[in-house]
């Protein structure tokens, strides 16, 4: 399948003095992503730099989305939830802005392509086991056996395989659900460039924050699992 560059990394290329510009749109999701990260640090910058009592409109935006990511790891997790805002809020910002991006036309979303949805997965995956170890000690592997000790080994295999499917299915769910809603935006934009973009766009934003949501709650969910203490 013919891989079509975005704007970005046609002028990404041409910066680097790339002629081959067919080989280099397979790193399209490399400069997708790393827009998005780019983005992700002048926000908080900007709101590191500009905080005031009396929030701007912008500065309100992003409390909004903290006090929301906060509550959700209070509800779940109590007090020490608010351990784990580094890493949910980046993850949320990266996504959300990553989603965002590939409503642009001519435009890409670095997780519409499964490299980068798997690299976020396989982060979760990584975090959350190893916050499980050291909240726990290895008393995380109690979280293997199960309730009774005479089904352990059987438990050990299912758990095994069910924490393994975690990062295929995060990265899944947020490949099919960004690329496909991007697929069906790029054919009918081309087929009805006027009237038909606004509220596609509207539903775009939606699925962008939906599937934001969905990863963010799920890594919540397995950061408390994998932290909470046996009684």
């Amino acid at each position: 399948m013919e891989i079509h560059p975005s704007v970005w990394t046609k002028l990404v290329a041409s910066i680097l003095g790339v002629e081959d510009l067919h080989h280099f749109a397979y790193y399209d999701h490399v400069v997708a992503a790393s827009i998005a990260f780019i983005i992700c640090v002048i926000i908080a910058l900007r709101t590191k730099t500009k905080i005031s009592m009396v929030p701007s409109h912008f500065q309100q935006v992003v409390e909004l989305v903290m006090e929301g990511i906060l509550g959700m790891l209070n509800e779940n997790m109590g007090a020490r939830g608010r351990r784990y805002i580094p890493i949910v809020g980046t993850l949320a910002f990266f996504i959300f802005v990553g989603n965002l991006l590939g409503l642009i036309p001519t435009f890409s979303s670095s997780t519409s392509n499964f490299n980068t949805t798997v690299a976020c997965a396989v982060i979760v995956f990584i975090y959350y086991n190893f916050e499980g170890v050291r909240e726990n000690g290895f008393g995380y592997l109690k979280h293997f056996l199960g309730p009774i000790l005479f089904i352990a080994p059987l438990m050990i295999v299912i758990e095994i395989i069910s924490h393994l499917a975690r990062p295929f299915s995060l990265s899944v769910r947020l490949f099919f659900n960004i690329s496909g809603e991007h697929i069906v935006a790029g054919i009918i934009y081309g087929m009805l460039p006027v009237l038909v973009p606004i509220p596609l766009m509207a539903l775009g934003l939606f699925a962008a924050v939906l599937q934001t949501f969905i990863f963010v709650i799920l890594t919540t969910l397995y950061l408390t699992s994998a932290t909470e203490h046996e009684h």
